[in-house]
């Protein structure tokens, strides 16, 4: 493979300081506020030359690249990014099943051997198949920890905070960089209790209550089931446990019904992935998520065409990790998460756009009658318009006498007469399709959504195949 014959070593690329002042954590907003977005376009692009220097040497993109024909010379900023194609987990799988173990992206073998830097490795958690490698210099390890932190610290998280972490750990990486940004830059102790799988929701409320817990940081499905489960072992939030600050993957759950559910605390969502780390949170205006744009770059592509979309459409996220310049560089990943860039300017002054967050899987999506259904937003459309609903649910789609059907069993508190048949109506009224709904017990539907053993619950379950 090709090795770098020039350039600069493991020890210039990795410079804490400088670091620290590239991308700005405590003080992050009065860096960017009032940036224009020229300014914006001029640092996104120097740091967009750096990535690409190091991805051209990458074996992984001189394929993927050079099978459409594209040399270094065609990409000279960031107006021509569309000219490259995109690539997603897919083709991640197909480098590690021809080049064992860790495929040939990484980039490790282009750097001289006694200047190679130290790789941090994780894997995905392999619930859909066999885990793919997630890989970082310590460089682009450690700006995803000082992004995350700035998003907490935007939220309202402080020194003083003990924080509760149900992000899973093992080889999965949420729970580690979790752990690292709040140590890092925050300085807040962490419990990092995972998941129930790896720690009973019983033992984790105790320990929560003990502890004195003030932050709860998590995926929203799971931070919901944690407080149905104070509830039962006696338990109350907002007097035995009490939280000033929720953040996590919301998603299109409620964050209304999880702050009550917790006793009024403040619920913030944030977005990223496995690959790339956090992209985008929400901040103290409410109004959508900041995509952090000094160190990603974010395209809403068409799931179909593959182009952009117009802004305020719903499309795939597409990311480029502007920071991830050391190992394992991100230049157009397709998350095949679909979300919508929100108009208007910036709330809080800064150059950054704005996403409505994630809104479901486009490998998730079910067409029913031409209309596109995510089965991920389908709990905070009824838990948004019906008390009754306790925010679990799962979608099951089948075919019957030869079309697409669906059917949300929904977990409610209880069931007034007409409940299932106003929900569906719900459902028809703003989706466009007809739904069922069939209603289902508190905790009845946790063999099907895994909620216990998984961070993120199963939402659909797909029977088209059996029929």
């Amino acid at each position: 493979m090709t090795q770098r014959s020039q350039g600069p070593s493991y020890f210039d690329v990795f410079d804490s300081a400088r670091m620290a002042r590239d991308y700005p954590v405590a003080d992050f907003l009065s860096t960017y506020r009032g940036m224009s977005r020229d300014e914006l376009h001029a640092l996104q692009n120097a740091r967009f030359g750096a990535l690409m220097a190091t991805a051209w040497k990458v074996p992984f993109y001189q394929r993927h690249w050079g099978a459409k024909g594209i040399e270094p010379g065609d990409i000279r900023s960031l107006d021509d990014l569309a000219k490259l194609p995109p690539y997603s987990k897919s083709d991640l799988m197909a480098s590690v099943e021809a080049f064992p173990p860790f495929g040939d992206f990484s980039g490790i073998e282009t750097w001289p051997e006694g200047e190679r830097p130290p790789m941090v490795l994780q894997t995905t958690s392999g619930t859909t198949g066999k885990p793919q490698p997630l890989i970082w210099g310590p460089k682009g390890r450690e700006v995803q920890n000082m992004i995350l932190a700035r998003i907490y610290l935007m939220q309202g998280m402080k020194r003083a905070d003990v924080v509760h972490s149900v992000y899973g750990f093992g080889m999965v990486n949420g729970g580690h960089f979790v752990r690292e940004a709040i140590s890092h830059w925050v300085g807040a102790p962490v419990l990092t209790a995972g998941t129930g799988a790896d720690m009973r929701s019983a033992r984790q409320v105790q320990m929560m209550r003990d502890f004195g817990v003030t932050a709860l940081v998590g995926f929203g499905d799971y931070l919901k089931r944690l407080a149905d489960v104070a509830g039962e072992e006696g338990i109350l939030p907002g007097r035995d446990i009490r939280l000033g600050l929720i953040s996590g993957h919301i998603g299109a759950d409620s964050a209304s019904a999880l702050s009550e559910a917790w006793g009024g605390p403040e619920v913030y969502d944030w977005y990223g992935v496995g690959d790339t780390g956090p992209i985008a949170g929400q901040g103290p205006d409410r109004d959508g998520m900041h995509v952090m744009e000094d160190a990603q770059f974010l395209e809403i592509l068409d799931v179909e065409s593959g182009d952009a979309v117009p802004e305020g459409q719903i499309g795939d996220m597409v990311c480029t990790c502007l920071h991830k310049d050391d190992l394992y560089p991100i230049v157009r990943f397709n998350t095949h998460d679909v979300t919508q860039t929100l108009p208007g300017d910036n709330p809080l002054g800064l150059p950054f756009r704005r996403i409505q967050g994630f809104m479901g899987r486009s490998d998730n999506m079910v067409k029913l009658r031409g209309i596109n259904i995510y089965p991920q937003g389908i709990g905070a459309l009824l838990s948004a318009h019906f008390p009754e609903m306790a925010a679990e649910y799962v979608c099951r789609v089948e075919k019957r006498d030869g079309r697409d059907e669906m059917v949300v069993i929904a977990e409610v508190r209880e069931r007034p007469a007409g409940l299932a048949e106003a929900m569906a109506e719900q459902l028809r009224t703003r989706l466009g399709v007809q739904i069922d709904v069939e209603l289902a017990g508190i905790g009845e539907t946790a063999h099907l959504t895994e909620i216990e053993q998984r961070q993120k619950p199963i939402r659909l379950i797909d029977r088209r195949k059996d029929a």
